[in-house]
């Protein structure tokens, strides 16, 4: 077992050298070196078939949507400017503000880091997204609870905000499009906890139940998004869901600074995420009255694979009753009759995309290589030196853990494996909640990075680790004197 003062050591020794190694790495991002998703297959056949017995809107009951950006902060500017693009999408295909729930933090429109107060872009040639989207779910009041009393139309549950909600009846649809960082089982909030696969579930499962609605699609952008649903989610609720990632790997953020197309110079941040981007650039390019469900699906899924290579790109997944895709996807997100005759994909030729988790990063180092200002250009080098040292502090103090349980032979094996398809990420949820606030009690908050860990501390319960054990393992890996810089009270705990 490995000592706090070895263990400081380890989070300490964050040199200059590596920092640098890390700038010159996002250098050759910034220079143009993103990988690059190579071109859109302009030969994607799409359907052709006629519209018999298409619904025309007559007995259709009401079309509800709730757009959610989990996340805050300039450098995350994308999910909510694609929570924004998305209410402008709906808007414009015919559903109303009042069937529309929006949850975003709002701190970018006039962030001292926006080039253009007041406008938020989703594609560096894209028009303002922002105007009119209404501030339904805002600062302290976007957290998880408020998503699931809105999802239940429950207004006696809601704590501030517009107190709006999905307030559908039996022969009503909902739309669900949810945009954030995620790690297996979780997806973020901007306030604390994080959404976790059990309790999101279990709204589902509710929501159903209550025979509010007829159907449900759900979209979501995160990393790893696949675990909130794998071994999770029924077959039986009427909901059809697709999402960026599978259960083990990240989903990727675009539109970025040094990209093709990029951004103008001026902006320091990624425009939006891939898997987004994709949907909606496909609904802005088609006639939704005629495009199904699995047709944007399969469109989604080639360009986010980077067309079936994976060499960079993530796999959209889909999950519940898939019997849904047939629909028209009009029935979800309106229709704009500007589109009546579009049926194509004129698509920018290439994507170029970094990781989701990195992109903070990349937003950091530009606003350190474009600052002019000697005391802000020292300002964003500490900061690029904190993300990555405490990146380093929740790196290793896993592994330690993981070391002090189980040997260092058997360790890593153990804290990465994955469970085979078909099984949910932990049989106890109760139990990864627990090993959660353990962690970030003795170590400090895991914070959007660190969400990436989820998945060891559900192999520690799938290992049958009692809690006290586990206490032991983080007061043995994290005591020392930083242990108030990590403390979880600045942000809460995420379970």
């Amino acid at each position: 077992m490995a000592n706090s003062s070895a263990n400081n050591r380890f989070v300490l020794n964050v040199s200059s050298v590596a920092v640098l190694l890390l700038l010159m790495l996002f250098e050759g991002i910034g220079g143009g070196g993103a990988v690059r998703l190579e071109r859109w297959d302009s030969g994607i056949k799409m359907s052709t078939q006629r519209e018999e017995g298409e619904e025309d809107g007559e007995g259709v009951g009401t079309t509800w949507a709730v757009l959610v950006a989990g996340s805050s902060g300039f450098g995350n500017y994308r999910h909510q400017a694609d929570v924004c693009h998305a209410y402008q999408l709906l808007r414009k295909g015919g559903l109303k503000e009042e069937n529309i729930v929006v949850f975003m933090y709002d701190d970018i429109a006039y962030s001292e880091f926006n080039p253009k107060p007041g406008v938020i872009i989703n594609h560096p040639q894209g028009p303002d997204v922002y105007a009119g989207v209404p501030k339904d779910y805002t600062g302290k009041h976007v957290t998880a609870n408020n998503l699931y009393a809105v999802l239940l139309g429950d207004k006696n549950a809601v704590q501030g905000g517009s107190g709006k909600v999905i307030d559908s009846k039996p022969n009503d649809r909902i739309f669900l499009y949810y945009s954030d960082h995620g790690g297996p089982g979780v997806l973020g909030m901007p306030n604390m906890p994080f959404l976790y696969a059990v309790d999101f579930i279990e709204v589902l499962k509710k929501k159903h139940a209550a025979g509010t609605y007829k159907e449900m699609v759900i979209y979501v952008e995160a990393c790893e998004s696949g675990s909130i649903f794998e071994g999770m989610m029924p077959e039986d609720l009427n909901i059809y869901v697709t999402t960026a990632s599978n259960a083990e790997e990240s989903s990727f953020g675009t539109y970025c600074p040094g990209m093709e197309p990029s951004p103008s110079p001026e902006f320091l941040t990624c425009l939006g995420d891939l898997y987004s981007v994709a949907w909606m650039e496909d609904s802005e390019t088609h006639n939704l009255k005629k495009e199904t469900l699995r047709q944007q699906y399969h469109n989604v899924k080639d360009r986010t694979s980077n067309y079936n290579t994976y060499f960079v790109g993530s796999h959209v997944m889909e999950y519940g009753n898939r019997s849904i895709k047939t629909e028209k996807l009009y029935l979800y997100q309106g229709f704009d009759p500007a589109n009546e005759n579009l049926n194509q994909n004129t698509l920018h030729p290439h994507m170029e995309v970094v990781n989701q988790r990195d992109a903070d990063l990349l937003f950091l180092w530009q606003r350190y290589k474009k600052s002019e200002d000697g005391s802000k250009k020292k300002e964003a080098f500490k900061r690029i030196a904190e993300t990555v040292m405490h990146r380093t502090h929740i790196d290793g103090s896993v592994e330690l853990i993981g070391n002090i349980l189980f040997g260092t032979e058997r360790s890593a094996s153990i804290l990465s494996a994955v469970r085979p398809s078909g099984l949910p990420l932990v049989d106890d949820w109760g139990c990864l909640k627990a090993m959660v606030r353990l962690f970030e009690y003795h170590c400090g908050s895991l914070t959007q990075y660190g969400m990436r860990h989820m998945r060891a501390f559900a192999n520690i319960c799938n290992s049958g680790i009692s809690e006290d054990a586990m206490e032991a393992a983080c007061r043995a890996a994290c005591s020392g004197p930083l242990s108030a810089v990590w403390s979880p009270f600045t942000r809460g705990y995420s379970a």
